[in-house]
């Protein structure tokens, strides 16, 4: 017999079933609840509620555990390359050899940007945030591809158009900061090299330029790390503006923009500017950590702890061993990093943080490599948004193709004035 729940209200009692997913979550299925009773839930944030069914990542919090279509994020950082788990979170399996090639060389088609986008990019200043460019040039791109706008797209159309933006992303953000570089040429893709080395070439490259394969691989693996993490903030975005049947350009946009907010993809930029203000106060790691301890210090440690891992957020031990590649293989002499460094030296064994379970998370980690490599500190979350595309377009089709999609809507408590008689101004 299924397991149920009741929920009594007044003299009503009605019964809803519960739900449970493959690692054995569950979830009490609410939807007739309003139809029954007239009340609705409230779950402010929405911690509490789930929205969709999703076969794509599985997150525990408690237990540190992070998968992606029953993969350990641990396997595919150390066995796997991007583009592999870009085709995983896509289509559900690691590809073949055959598979993979034909994904490759859909995605190599798009190395170029249609020429009216790159006058786009040309005329936004030159100290525009890389994420608004970012969100309005790839809702731009709509206009290109009038093909793609239908409402159903068939699966050849959402391979091409899926595999069109893994592709132009890396050239709109390449582009755009060569540009702020004063560097007009374009430096072609290149397939022989991973995504995250093509990336970092058509960033960087100028004559002479070679691409470090131990940097390449560290980039390679922060940008798994990045790929997907559920029903967070910009993928329900996402999954929202999409429910409407909006295009995947407006759909992806989106995400862009909620990835946008200090409090998500902008925290591994928050945690640069932290260390620029303890360096501004004199670079002593003890004092910060004794003012993040001090809750009326009005200073906030940046990078530490997270929403959803109770403990140790199973990516950020994977990106310290990346962050120590980096740092060791440039050998880069920069303040902020020595103060960051220090700052997860004495976090880590400092018995305050351990019983809060403060550890140092990706974004703390993110935000040192980026700052290692060159990348100016206002680009950091554009970096995050690299990384999150397959993700979000794995969300996309997965919700496309799901029959029980309905267009969001939720519910309120309105809790403004009762109806009023309208008073003309003159008696007001």
């Amino acid at each position: 017999m299924s397991e149920t729940a009741k929920i009594t209200i007044g003299s009503k009692t009605v019964e809803y079933p519960i739900i449970q997913g493959t690692e054995g979550e569950k979830a009490i299925d609410i939807s007739k609840l309003r139809a029954d009773t007239g009340c609705i839930t409230l779950d402010n944030g929405l911690m509490n509620s789930g929205s969709c069914k999703s076969a794509i990542t599985f997150l525990d919090g408690e237990k540190g555990i992070l998968r992606y279509r029953g993969y350990s994020i641990d396997e595919l950082a150390e066995k796997a390359i991007f583009r592999e788990v870009a085709y995983l979170l896509i289509y559900g399996e690691l590809p073949n050899k055959k598979q993979f090639k034909e994904f490759c060389d859909r995605v190599h088609k798009y190395s170029s940007l249609p020429e009216g986008v790159y006058k786009i990019l040309d005329q936004y200043p030159l100290d525009a945030h890389p994420m608004a460019v970012a969100s309005s040039v790839l809702a731009g791109l709509s206009a290109f591809y009038p093909q793609y706008l239908k409402n159903d797209l068939s699966k050849e159309e959402k391979d091409e158009v899926m595999a069109q933006i893994f592709a132009q992303f890396k050239l709109i953000i390449s582009y755009y900061y060569r540009r702020t570089k004063g560097i007009t040429e374009r430096v072609p893709t290149r397939q022989d090299q991973t995504y995250a080395g093509d990336f970092i070439n058509m960033m960087f490259h100028k004559p002479g330029f070679t691409i470090d394969p131990e940097i390449s691989r560290a980039l390679d693996i922060l940008l798994i790390l990045h790929a997907d993490h559920e029903q967070n903030c910009s993928t329900s975005t996402v999954r929202v503006v999409g429910s409407s049947k909006a295009n995947v350009f407006a759909a992806v946009s989106a995400g862009i923009d909620a990835l946008w907010g200090q409090l998500h993809g902008g925290a591994n930029q928050a945690v640069l500017e932290m260390l620029e203000e303890v360096r501004n106060d004199g670079g002593d790691v003890t004092k910060a950590i004794a003012k993040a301890k001090d809750k009326n210090s009005g200073f906030r440690l940046m990078g530490f702890g997270h929403r959803v891992y109770k403990n140790f957020d199973p990516r950020a031990k994977i990106i310290k061993v990346a962050c120590d590649t980096v740092l060791g293989r440039l050998g880069v002499k920069d303040p902020l990093l020595d103060i960051a460094k220090g700052m997860e030296a004495a976090a880590l064994k400092d018995p305050y943080f351990k019983e809060r379970s403060l550890y140092p998370n990706v974004d703390f980690y993110s935000g040192i490599i980026y700052r290692a490599l060159g990348i100016p500190t206002e680009m950091f979350t554009a970096m995050f948004a690299l990384g999150r595309i397959p993700g979000w377009l794995a969300q996309w089709k997965e919700m496309t193709e799901d029959p029980m999609t309905k267009i969001v809507r939720p519910r309120q408590i309105y809790t403004g004035a009762n109806q009023r008689p309208f008073i003309p101004m003159d008696k007001r």
